[in-house]
């Protein structure tokens, strides 16, 4: 039950698989090297031993991972305030019409699948826009692989597959268009491969577990398939020039983020995941309000029920609220589209709590006129800016 999103925007919808679309080659046709002049981006073993790790907390566990990716941001800001020119790339096949379409293929998906977010991009300058593209449609495609039409054949050994291809591809070696632009970008942004072996892993989850003993667990798997989508996509929203607030801090507030849109996922979706057998929410938490996996099978709205959804919803608004402060050091071009979606996706809870917290068999969603006025409220907050004290 992957939530994904670049910040706030998630990848899952219907329509036809992804996977469908790519070009056809046949087993014997070598790779195109599409992407000749990519770097090989610093890489940590696919499962790092700071998220593998079973003695520590699920925070400190991922906070390893935030800063390291951090470092890579720092690193890239610093180089730019010293102008230390970097060697120029191989031109290759990147250059010209063929990486122009790839990218034009992922904005394509992107305008499909999450129209909301694509309008927003259209604010952000070409080469980010572009950047994201790459991102969300590599993130869907990997969403798709448990939660698509073809989820049920879907083996470990496939996402075994799927993470060798992302090997390849941040090496130089796409397989098709999609992963072409994505190589692309990471050839120009410091991304680190981890957080993108992360959501594999997480999907990994979704094949071996249905159930979430604690929050701990739960907090893990918010990480795995949607709070590695802020580390990501940072560094290529880019963080203001003139922002004080330290990398970490960016990093963590687009954790955040990340974390919140899952937990409201979970949150609008039990009814639908129930009738898959799954429910995602703290086994431990459900026990202390004198609830069962049965109650929510049942799907009946109780006394119990409100109390126990005010406090999980008061948990994803907090986590939303320290978002927001990071969303505020971003670069002036991502700030509104970022503010704007997670204004959105923070009214989800809204709706479940206008629908008497009866998520079992009523979707939670926000309307049109809602979104339209949400714009502007977006706009006003994203003129703030960042902060300026040390």
């Amino acid at each position: 039950m992957s939530g994904v999103l670049l910040w706030v925007v998630g990848p899952k919808g219907n329509g036809a698989s992804l996977f469908n679309l790519e070009p056809r080659t046949s087993k014997k046709q070598r790779r195109p090297r599409l992407c000749s002049g990519v770097r090989v981006v610093s890489v940590v073993s696919a499962i790092s031993t700071s998220v593998a790790s079973p003695s520590r907390s699920s925070v400190e566990r991922v906070y390893e991972v935030v800063l390291k990716q951090a470092a890579l941001v720092r690193e890239q800001r610093t180089e730019k305030a010293l102008d230390v020119k970097k060697p120029e790339e191989a031109e290759g096949l990147t250059g010209g019409d063929l990486l122009n379409e790839a990218y034009e293929r992922c904005g394509e998906v992107c305008a499909e699948y999450a129209k909301t977010f694509y309008l927003g991009t259209l604010l952000m300058t070409p080469e980010r826009r572009r950047a994201v593209w790459a991102i969300y449609v590599w993130c869907r495609r990997t969403d798709e692989l448990v939660d698509g039409p073809n989820a049920a054949h879907i083996t470990p050994k496939a996402l075994d597959r799927w993470e060798k291809r992302l090997n390849d591809l941040f090496e130089g070696r796409p397989y098709d268009m999609y992963d072409a632009a994505l190589a692309d970008t990471v050839s120009k942004y410091p991304v680190d491969i981890q957080p993108f072996k992360d959501m594999i892993e997480g999907m990994r989850l979704d094949l071996r577990k249905s159930r979430y003993m604690n929050f701990d667990e739960l907090y893990l798997y918010c990480y795995y398939v949607a709070g590695t989508v802020g580390l990501m996509s940072v560094p290529v929203m880019g963080i203001a020039p003139e922002s004080k607030a330290s990398t970490e801090s960016v990093y963590n507030a687009a954790l955040a983020l990340g974390i919140a849109n899952q937990l409201t996922n979970i949150l609008r979706d039990v009814g639908e995941d129930a009738r898959r057998g799954r429910v995602y929410l703290p086994q431990d938490e459900l026990a202390r309000a004198g609830l069962s996996d049965e109650d929510i099978f049942r799907g009946k709205v109780t006394d119990k029920w409100r109390g126990f959804m005010k406090e999980q919803i008061k948990r994803a608004r907090k986590s939303f609220d320290e978002a927001e402060k990071g969303v505020m050091e971003l670069n002036t071009a991502s700030r509104w589209p970022v503010m704007a979606s997670l204004l959105l996706y923070k009214q989800i809870l809204d709706s479940i709590e206008a629908n008497d917290y009866n998520n079992f068999t009523k979707r939670a969603y926000v309307g049109k006129a809602k979104k339209l006025i949400s714009l502007p409220v977006a706009y006003g907050k994203a003129l703030v800016g960042p902060s300026t004290d040390a």
